[in-house]
């Protein structure tokens, strides 16, 4: 694996973005989305349920409630005792079933059953937070945006790209510090090393190989901080 063997320390943000920018691209040269889904609508539904659930746990959930519906039409036909039944694996249930019928009937009747390429309107759907805005709009509609899970925010600590304060402080941190044409590949690798070799328990921020590179003379684990 490439490294920056014996040289001389990164002295800033931006020198170690660009380095961890590269590596990623040479780790994970292709960036699937890790949730299944076959258009925006089935995507909105998938990253919902992923809230505080894992995507493998949710691409177990889904393929039964799309049969059960997979439009917006269908579903706000559904009750939401019906989606509960499915998507209570994923847990916040029966809340995440009452967002998913009640965000399917406001497509419908603001928006003509099309999911809207918008962050003020998909941010105005039940259940659809910020975050979860990005990630359907970088996806779905390949608009850059920088979704900020706890993976990327905790990784971004022992980077020392951020300060860590909060979610929406990191997220401007690094879109200030990569490039914008790089933002929705970049989310997703960073989501796949943080899980491949930077866990919250794998690695302490001293332990894999872009924290060792990009902080080589930290001696104690990092903290994150929420």
């Amino acid at each position: 694996m490439a490294t920056r063997g014996a040289a001389k320390p990164f002295c800033t943000r931006i020198e170690r973005a660009a380095w961890v920018d590269r590596r990623l691209a040479e780790l994970y040269p292709e960036t699937p989305v890790p949730l299944d889904h076959k258009d925006a609508y089935t995507l909105l539904i998938a990253v919902l349920l992923s809230a505080q659930c894992t995507d493998k746990r949710v691409n177990l959930v889904t393929p039964a409630l799309f049969k059960l519906a997979d439009t917006p039409a269908a579903m706000a036909r559904r009750t939401v005792a019906e989606i509960d039944a499915i998507v209570r694996p994923c847990g916040l249930a029966p809340r995440k079933a009452q967002a998913i019928r009640e965000l399917s009937r406001l497509l419908i009747e603001r928006h003509g059953g099309a999911v809207p390429a918008s962050f003020a309107e998909l941010e105005a759907l039940p259940g659809v937070g910020h975050k979860t805005a990005s990630v359907v709009m970088a996806q779905a509609f390949g608009v850059p945006a920088f979704p900020v899970d706890t993976h990327i925010h905790r990784l971004a600590q022992r980077w020392k790209l951020t300060n860590g304060k909060n979610v929406e402080q990191t997220e401007a941190d690094l879109k200030k510090l990569f490039p914008r044409g790089h933002w929705n590949a970049l989310h997703l690798r960073i989501i796949f090393y943080g899980r491949e070799h930077c866990s919250a328990h794998g690695c302490d921020g001293t332990v894999c190989e872009i924290c060792r590179t990009v902080v080589p003379d930290r001696k104690r684990a990092v903290v994150t901080k929420k």
